[in-house]
Parts: C-alpha cells; sequence; structure tokens
C-alpha cells in the first residue's frame, strides 16, 4: 500500500512502534538507510527500523559531516524515508542544532516529519565523527539541558543521548556524563567510540538497567562485533550507520569509471537491479492503481543481444 492512501498510516505514534520493539527479547537491529530506496530495501530484508545517519545524509549531499546539514534538510530525509518504508526511524540529531530552543525546534520538526527516536551527543560545533580524533565536547551541564529541553518538547519521540566522552575523558567521564543525562530525561544512552568488547562490556555493567544502543560503523576505531555479540555484551539497540551509502558509493565509483572507459554501461548490467525488480521494490503498480486513468504501464523485455 502506498503512502499516499490514508489506509497505509498507523494510528500509533512512531515512538511509540519503537518502544514496542524495544521492549521485544533481544536486540534491534537498526541498518543505516540513507535515502528512501535503501528504506525500502531494509524493510524488504526483514528489519523492523532504520536509522538516518548524518554522515550519510551530508555524504549523499556531497558535505563532510561537520554540523552543516539543518533541521529542515534532516526533515526533508525523515519524510522520505518514513514514507518509503514505514518504518519507526531514529535519526541522528547530532548537536541539537544550537541550544535549549534549537533542539525543542528540532524535535518538534523532527516528530512532525514522522521521525520515531532521535540521538543527540555531547560534542559541541564544528562536530564530528565520533571515531575521529579531536572532538570537543559540551560540558555536561550544557549537554544535559539539551536533553531536558529535547524531553519536555515530545510528545512520543524516542531520545537516545549519546556522549563522546570516553576518548578525552575515559570510562569514568562517560559513565558519569551518561548518568547526568538519564536524570535529564532521556531515554537511552549511546556510548560512542569505545574500541574493546571490555569497554562495551564495563559500560553496561556501569549502567544497569539502561537501554543502550552501540555503533558498528566501518573503518573506525570499534572492531567488528555482530548483533549477536553485541545483545552480549548488554546493549539493547544497534546501528549500521554508513554501510548503505558506502556500498552504494562504491559502486556508482565503479560504474562511472566503466562508462568513462567503455563509453556505456554494457559492462555493468550484471550489477545493475533490473527495471522490473526496482519497479517492485517502489511499488510502481501500487502508485499506478490509485488512478484508474493511468494506463497500466507494461515493462518492455531486456534487449539480450
Amino acid at each position: 500500500m502506498t503512502y499516499l492512501s490514508a489506509s497505509s498510516y498507523c494510528n500509533i505514534p512512531a515512538g511509540d512502534r519503537f518502544r514496542a520493539l524495544l521492549a521485544k527479547p533481544g536486540i534491534l537491529g537498526i541498518p543505516g538507510t540513507h535515502n528512501g530506496l535503501a528504506a525500502q530495501q531494509a524493510r524488504n530484508a526483514g528489519f523492523e527500523a532504520c536509522y538516518l545517519s548524518g554522515a550519510a545524509m551530508t555524504a549523499s549531499m556531497g558535505l563532510p559531516d561537520l554540523g552543516i546539514i539543518t533541521v529542515d534538510e534532516v526533515a526533508f530525509f525523515i519524510r522520505q524515508v518514513t514514507r518509503a518504508s514505514g518504518l519507526p526511524v531514529l535519526v541522528d540529531g547530532d548537536t541539537g542544532y544550537g541550544e535549549a530552543l534549537n533542539v525543542m525546534h528540532m524535535v518538534r520538526t523532527f516528530e512532525d516529519a514522522g521521525a520515531a527516536a532521535v540521538h543527540l551527543e555531547d560534542q559541541i560545533l564544528p562536530k564530528k565523527c565520533g571515531h575521529l580524533n579531536d572532538k570537543k565536547l559540551a560540558s555536561p551541564q550544557d549537554m544535559a539541558a539539551k536533553v531536558a529541553a529535547a524531553a519536555h518538547a515530545r510528545r512520543h519521540l524516542y531520545i537516545i543521548a549519546r556522549t563522546d566522552a570516553a576518548a578525552s575523558e575515559g570510562m569514568d567521564g562517560a559513565v558519569a556524563r551518561a548518568k547526568l543525562y538519564m536524570e535529564a530525561g532521556a531515554d537511552a544512552i549511546f556510548p560512542e567510540a569505545l574500541n574493546t568488547e571490555e569497554m562495551f562490556r564495563e559500560f553496561a555493567r556501569r549502567m544497569p538497567g539502561v537501554e543502550l544502543l552501540a555503533n558498528m560503523t566501518e573503518f573506525g576505531k570499534t572492531p567488528f562485533y555482530t548483533k549477536e555479540q553485541f545483545h552480549d555484551f548488554g546493549y539493547k539497540m544497534m546501528i549500521w550507520p554508513v554501510t548503505s551509502l558506502r556500498v552504494a558509493a562504491r559502486a556508482q565509483q565503479k560504474l562511472y569509471k566503466a562508462i568513462a572507459r567503455d563509453g556505456g554501461a554494457q559492462g555493468c548490467v550484471d550489477q545493475m537491479l533490473t527495471r522490473k525488480d526496482l519497479y517492485a521494490t517502489i511499488d510502481y503498480a501500487g502508485f499506478e492503481a490509485l488512478d484508474s486513468t493511468i494506463v497500466r504501464t507494461i515493462v518492455p523485455e531486456a534487449i539480450t543481444e
């Protein structure tokens, strides 16, 4: 059912649907989906929620992840992904785009766009990927004020407080911040850039009863762990934030090189999603059927010679 049909809408708020997923046994795996098509493919693969990474959104715009993207630009991605997939979406809220009032504006804008959850981080601008060096942190009190503002503004949005403090303040600093953020109204904690199994386990031991999110990004400080391993470490959610964009970008890079070299894409056809499969993924027929005046499209047979 296409998003244009009222019957496709769920009356349960997105944040409540996200909480219901977390209430299930085990760990919730949340793949990054950098656009609507990726979100549909994740849904079709069986995932029950998806993630919008700030790094993936900015990279898809040809920009670095330095806090450049705006609330309205993120809202465009949220609407795209939620409409396309119907899944509850966790959104990267960076530093909240300002101070307390800006954070409240972000929360209301994200909810209106369809978001289920957001995470805020305790860096200051220009913020960086959590796996890079020389990150500058806000004071614990300033970050706690942002968390409190978010909690005050939300109707249903699930709020995750991210701390990047482990790299500069050690485990004690990260845990102290996390406890303060929970007291301020966060629903869960995201300890970023932990780099050993023991660090993940220790953080979980020191935050009993708190729902925790783990980040499994490639080319960062965290070794590769599976969803099952993170669950064993004590985590309730995990994300693969930029994975889909990295794979898609690599495929596009190869494609453009092939076209430049060969004068066409004829050598890449076997790497493409067929027109038939693409139309099935985006529910072309479902949209077309909404308007009986549109003649049903006949997909042409592929030319093989």
